[in-house]
């Protein structure tokens, strides 16, 4: 399997961002590490194992970057403006620096999928959900999509822009929403085992239904905790589905 790192300073950050690809061709797929991870956390829980046989038949490219969550959302020094201000650095990050690398390797049109677990759920979603005309949809697993509990009741317009059922609940436009409402990628998969939560997916899918967003809800067993074990499980499950 071809693999390539590469890493950038990236100016919206102000830090060292490397980044990884898995495969030689086919569309791509944009994932999110789960909490404070990073990059090669996918390659190290086998996620890219899991999902090989995509990669080496040449179907998918998958990308696999750092988040910024140490610095934000699990920063327990920080000021909730500053975790919020962190987000929609990120959000630039990805739409104005790893886009345009992902364009430049799998076509100037390329609209990826993205994918995560737990908070690289979050993640995932809030790129796809603000920016459905640039991602194809997202991949969302186990994850929670309401981020103000980690904001201390503090509330400006990067806490709105960047909670999904804060936005979304209030999209009302011409130009986001019918795109969205002609989505055919979204999927919002949990289990209900241990310390899974699955009652969030639930409510993140009323307020997806309440406005005409096309989406699965997939709640899997009692058996099927938060952890890896499903999640290898559970992407190359829905992965089969977009490439049948």
């Amino acid at each position: 399997m071809r693999r390539d790192i590469t890493s950038w300073f990236s100016h919206n950050l102000g830090m060292e961002m490397p980044i990884v690809a898995y495969g030689h061709a086919g569309y791509p797929l944009l994932m999110f590490p789960t909490a404070a991870a990073d990059f090669l956390e996918y390659e190290r829980f086998y996620m890219i194992h899991a999902i090989r046989d995509f990669i080496e038949s040449g179907l998918l490219r998958a990308y696999s970057i750092n988040s910024v969550n140490r610095y934000s959302l699990l920063n327990r020094e920080a000021h909730p403006a500053w975790k919020a201000e962190m987000l929609s650095r990120y959000d630039r990050y990805i739409v104005e620096e790893v886009l345009p690398l992902i364009r430049s390797e799998c076509g100037k049109d390329a609209r990826p999928l993205t994918t995560g677990a737990s908070l690289g759920a979050f993640l995932a979603a809030n790129t796809y959900f603000k920016h459905p005309d640039l991602f194809r949809g997202t991949i969302a697993m186990s994850g929670s999509y309401d981020i103000y509990h980690y904001l201390e009741n503090y509330f400006d317009d990067n806490v709105y822009f960047n909670n999904p059922m804060m936005y979304l609940k209030n999209l009302n436009d011409d130009y986001y929403l019918p795109l969205l409402r002609k989505a055919d990628s979204i999927v919002i998969v949990t289990g209900q085992g241990a310390y899974e939560a699955p009652d969030r997916s639930r409510e993140f899918s009323a307020l997806l239904h309440s406005k005409g967003i096309p989406h699965i809800l997939d709640i899997w067993g009692y058996d099927v905790n938060h952890d890896w074990v499903w999640w290898r499980r559970m992407l190359p499950y829905y992965l089969g589905k977009f490439f049948s």
